[in-house]
């Protein structure tokens, strides 16, 4: 069986996210809401897909600042869907704005959106799912599995003998034991 791991290195986009992002502890709030709404924008199509556009994601969404989203209206919300660069679907572009809203009530009642993860953590795939479905919008068991992971709070995202996971676990706060 093929993983990220064995087909990513040396890939113009994968080799770059798979080296230096997928699987490592992410803190600040904005990037953990970057990786949602990446992760939301991946269904239905390729990750390759995701990356190609995630500059123009990035410039579409305000370098993902979760305030500026949150405040997004109709006006931006039209503006998002007839950006060509990036995915234009209305239920994401939705999702988006709505999850940027909840991401800043998360950071009102526990100082931040990494800090309500860290709440809830460790907990299994399908309670993750389970709280994620109460709480956003638009996140199935795959999105919330790659988020998860993609971000460190589930493992999974390099095999054990993969270069990069040493660096993972070496990054991994000693409190985020594997699940």
């Amino acid at each position: 069986m093929t993983t990220y791991c064995d087909h990513a290195p040396g890939h113009p986009f994968h080799g770059p996210y798979h080296d230096h992002e997928y699987g490592f502890p992410v803190r600040d709030d904005d990037r953990l809401f970057e990786r949602l709404i990446l992760e939301i924008n991946q269904a239905g199509l390729s990750w390759l897909t995701v990356l190609k556009k995630r500059e123009a994601f990035s410039a579409a969404f305000d370098d993902f600042v979760v305030a500026r989203v949150a405040a997004y209206d109709d006006t931006q919300r039209a503006r998002l869907l007839a950006d060509a660069g990036i995915i234009r679907n209305r239920r994401k572009v939705d999702a988006a704005i709505h999850n940027a809203n909840v991401v800043l009530a998360l950071q009102r009642s526990h100082g931040s959106f990494a800090a309500w993860l860290d709440a809830h953590h460790p907990r299994s795939l399908d309670e993750w799912v389970r709280l994620f479905k109460r709480t956003f919008r638009f996140t199935g068991p795959e999105i919330v599995n790659e988020f998860l992971m993609s971000t460190g709070y589930l493992p999974g995202a390099h095999r054990d003998n993969c270069p990069v996971q040493r660096q993972v676990i070496a990054r991994r706060p000693p409190w985020r034991d594997a699940t």
